[in-house]
């Protein structure tokens, strides 16, 4: 096992090195800003349309928008993880389609081909806009390549329309960038919670858990961030999936040397709290906290309980990726990909 320097996330060499890392996470509220301010037209010519029999939304986003605007939409809601489309869809169905790739074109033919409203984030001058141009298409202009931006920019769409909640992109910008204030690489690890996180994970196999649909969804995307950060196992599940883990670690050692690497990572639980959870939740949250207590397994939460629903997605999301990056930083893996 790779050991952790905790020295690491206040060296300033070290830090600046690992700027690839850092600049994204810290530019998220500035990105998503361009993008909103770029698609504004676009979305304000949405007003008034007809809404569509149901809403089939493509691309790596696309359970995001169903867990948002599922218990909202007055039409049914579809993610589709396959190649082409359902066979119902046609004429009277809006197909939103969200990034490139095979799939992605794929689906935008399929789409023009049987007649749906169709609804395109691209870039302007990339291959799925100019394939998807058409009388029946509205694109939706992003550049940036982070699916986030693209996913906010889709929901005030949406809302345009008529079909979501009101979503303020602005709004969720400013999130982002107290998150960025908060975990910035100048503060130093006493006042820093994105360091402290990662010192809390440098030893240990984590397991994410999240009550609400959003809070599993950003754990799931923390989840892999901690992979690609480690190269180690970090899970997010449910709570019958964690709770056997948990209670069957190995008992902590009091008589342990400290600074000798133990061949075997313990778990270590971490509790992603939108304040979206309920009572069948909170049973499960105490469930896994009281598991977590007797087998002496460290507890750490990462909460954001105010604001909007993505306001709250946003903030759990970019505080678990920027303990991810320090991470990274700490085991000297910051120039791996």
């Amino acid at each position: 096992m790779v050991e952790f320097d905790d020295g690491r996330l206040d060296d300033a060499e070290a830090l600046e090195g690992a700027d690839r890392l850092l600049r994204p996470l810290a530019e998220a509220g500035a990105r998503l800003r361009r993008e909103a301010a770029a698609a504004e037209p676009a979305i304000a010519s949405l007003a008034g349309e007809e809404r569509p029999r149901a809403v089939i939304a493509v691309g790596p986003e696309a359970r995001l928008l169903r867990a948002v605007l599922e218990p909202v939409c007055p039409v049914p809601f579809v993610a589709w993880p396959s190649l082409g489309l359902p066979g119902w869809v046609g004429p009277l169905d809006l197909v939103v389609v969200l990034g490139g790739g095979p799939q992605a074109l794929t689906c935008v033919h399929e789409a023009l081909r049987r007649g749906s409203r169709v609804i395109v984030t691209a870039p302007e001058d990339s291959m799925l806009a100019r394939q998807s141009e058409s009388r029946a298409t509205t694109l939706l202009p992003v550049s940036s390549g982070d699916p986030l931006p693209a996913a906010i920019v889709a929901l005030a769409a949406l809302h345009e329309m008529g079909l979501g909640a009101p979503i303020s992109p602005p709004a969720v910008a400013d999130a982002l960038d107290v998150v960025a204030a908060e975990s910035g690489h100048a503060l130093d690890i006493a006042s820093n919670p994105a360091k402290a996180l990662a010192i809390e994970l440098a030893d240990s196999q984590p397991v994410i858990w999240g009550g609400s649909v959003l809070a599993a969804r950003a754990s799931r995307r923390i989840a892999e961030a901690v992979r690609t950060a480690s190269g180690r196992v970090a899970l997010a599940a449910d709570a019958a999936e964690l709770l056997p883990i948990i209670a069957g670690s190995r008992p902590r050692d009091p008589f342990a040397d400290p600074f000798e690497a133990s061949e075997e990572a313990r778990p270590a639980l971490v509790i992603v709290d939108d304040g979206y959870g309920d009572a069948e939740n909170d049973e499960q949250r105490d469930a896994l906290e009281e598991n977590a207590r007797v087998m002496d397994v460290r507890v750490c939460a990462l909460a954001h309980t105010t604001g909007s629903t993505m306001e709250r997605y946003a903030t759990v999301l970019a505080k678990g990726l920027f303990a991810a990056a320090y991470l990274q930083i700490g085991l000297g893996r910051e120039h791996r990909r």
